[in-house]
């Protein structure tokens, strides 16, 4: 593969551009709904060469998936690491609000009802969801099993509030995009405090 870009832009990051450009127009209107001609005119670029850094749409989703992926699964893990323990929910969700600033519709490109029923888009946005989904089980079990209840119907239910609850969350970011990581954050610690015990 060629390291050289276009412009006097590097390889690198000229695929960067395309990506950050490629996750806004899927997360906004959804694998099916994107043309790859529709991210070349706003990253300022030719169709062809969006082929030729990615091969075809499908390889642009996948390195959009793989960006996102990578970039969310690396900062909750590493918020659940240094959690306390009252804090991990809220240090998870300024993870992701800090992870996904610069594009906020990120989270939806794991979680596009889109995609194709197989292959490999769908193979990589569910990896990536299960990774995810395995990190917020155990900081949900983790807090059940400090609470003393150890049913795992209760572990299981906790887990699944907590996977659409965050789902929830960035689907308002969406709606409210003058909110910044640090207000949704301290709006998210607000909420949890209330619904905590009295």
């Amino acid at each position: 593969m060629s390291k050289a870009g276009t412009k006097g832009v590097s390889r690198a990051d000229r695929e960067r551009q395309i990506i950050d450009v490629a996750v806004e127009e899927f997360g906004r209107h959804g694998y099916a709904r994107v043309p790859v001609a529709a991210v070349a005119q706003r990253a300022g670029i030719s169709k062809p060469l969006i082929y030729s850094y990615f091969d075809s749409k499908d390889g642009l989703y996948l390195a959009c998936v793989r960006h996102v992926g990578d970039l969310l699964v690396d900062s909750v893990a590493a918020a659940q690491a240094r959690s306390g323990s009252t804090g991990h929910a809220l240090d998870t969700l300024s993870a992701i609000f800090n992870a996904v600033d610069r594009c906020r519709r990120a989270w939806s490109l794991l979680y596009d009802p889109a995609l194709p029923p197989a292959g490999d888009l769908r193979d990589a946005a569910h990896h990536y969801r299960q990774q995810l989904a395995a990190i917020g089980a155990a900081g949900t079990a983790q807090l059940l099993t400090r609470a003393g209840h150890d049913d795992p119907l209760d572990h299981d239910l906790l887990n699944h509030v907590w996977q659409h609850a965050v789902t929830a969350v960035m689907r308002w970011w969406y709606d409210h995009p003058d909110q910044s990581p640090a207000e949704m954050t301290d709006r998210c610690a607000r909420l949890i405090s209330a619904l905590g015990p009295h």
